[in-house]
């Protein structure tokens, strides 16, 4: 069977890369952001739409990447036996919940003691591989079946509740357990329905196929993202279904935006995956004859996506060490037994939002030649079984 050509891949490692960069955006300001230690950036009677909006555009980093964890598993197994992606899928799940428990958490926190172990996206996107490694197994029917009973259903369980139940926190309901005085453990990305997520881009993989003609799929994937984002704002507009979070009538225009373009994300409900999936499905559908420098940059962190992660969390602290010990707060602030804006020392700590944007920037700029010589190396040393797990 002939290979994806690459416009097709570059078209996803760009999406895969803006998603990245846009990541380190949010991460970057719950570390430096002031308001972040005081608010919600989403809640509607207290933010502004500056700050609400730097916290939007990265909404959809968290599922778009999830999805294109299945499209690129899919396209692995173009080159692999049923058996062998399998057990590679299997082996990368484990090896990335290993990682969310140790290397992640401490970049988060810095605490040699991990008094606030997490379960958090690289988790979710393990647990997804694994589950992801029966499912091939599976028809592509039922693969399609699976993922849209889970996205379009699981909000059905939003009213069901088991208090104390670590087993139904990891399923569906963000939790955060107090284990002993001064340690606790967060489940902040229930796998339902982020496994759903990924099996669904792993089925709409086999669009990507060279057999698979490209109008065709241009006209597909805009089909689908205009009916996710449709209804999307209908199921908002009526609150019948979708969301637990409600969309409220501030009889503002500022705070009604920010009501409407804030659906639940922990877990993602329904809306929130229509509203980040459905502005995917049109991206990809347009962007495969994207070229240029531009593309060439962002692509280069969509193809090293783990380094670029792993590196963004611990330059970002660092930064923030930084900027504590200059602003008088004392670096040792920002060794955190909890997250950082539930840390009652650091309030009153951080600084404008055009400084967030600003270290953004010069985090992305560092950053990129890094991934840039780490991505050279992956294209010249394909043999290097170890580099697919990075």
């Amino acid at each position: 069977m002939t290979t994806i050509t690459k416009p097709r891949i570059q078209s996803i490692d760009l999406l895969k890369g803006l998603v990245m960069v846009i990541m380190a955006l949010d991460h970057i300001r719950d570390y430096l952001h002031y308001p972040a230690y005081i608010f919600d950036p989403t809640d509607p009677n207290q933010s502004t739409f500056p700050i609400f909006f730097t916290r939007f555009i990265t909404h959809f980093c968290a599922p778009i990447f999830c999805f294109l964890a299945g499209t690129s598993a899919f396209m692995v197994g173009k080159r692999k036996s049923k058996s062998e992606l399998s057990s590679f899928l299997f082996k990368r799940g484990l090896w990335l919940v290993f990682i969310e428990m140790t290397i992640v958490n401490f970049a988060w926190y810095f605490d040699v003691y991990f008094r606030s172990p997490g379960l958090l996206v690289i988790w979710s996107l393990g647990i997804s591989m694994i589950v992801l490694a029966g499912l091939v197994h599976l028809s592509r029917t039922f693969i399609l079946v699976f993922s849209l009973v889970l996205i379009l259903g699981h909000n059905l369980l939003d009213t069901v509740h088991f208090d104390g139940n670590v087993f139904w926190s990891i399923l569906h309901e963000f939790t955060i357990f107090q284990l002993t005085d001064g340690v606790e453990f967060l489940v902040g990305y229930p796998i339902i329905p982020w496994i759903a997520v990924m099996a669904l881009g792993y089925y709409f993989g086999a669009y990507y196929d060279s057999s698979y003609d490209g109008l065709q799929r241009k006209k597909l994937f805009n089909t689908i993202g205009i009916i996710a984002i449709v209804a999307f704002v209908i199921l908002r507009f009526s609150n019948v279904y979708g969301d637990s979070a409600l969309y409220t009538d501030y009889d503002t225009t500022t705070k009604d935006l920010m009501s409407f373009f804030n659906p639940s994300k922990y877990p993602p409900s329904l809306l929130y995956l229509l509203m980040t999936l459905g502005v995917a499905f049109i991206f990809l559908a347009n962007a495969e004859k994207l070229k240029g420098k531009v593309v060439d940059f962002f692509s280069t962190f969509g193809r090293v996506p783990f380094f670029y992660y792993i590196l963004h969390l611990y330059l970002i602290h660092l930064v923030a060490l930084l900027f504590a010990e200059l602003s008088g707060f004392g670096w040792q602030k920002m060794i955190l037994a909890d997250w950082m804006t539930e840390v009652p020392a650091l309030k009153g700590f951080g600084f404008p939002l055009w400084v967030v944007y600003v270290v953004w920037v010069g985090v992305i700029a560092l950053l990129y030649p890094l991934c840039k010589k780490f991505d050279a190396y992956k294209q010249s040393h394909k043999e290097k079984w170890w580099l697919s797990y990075l």
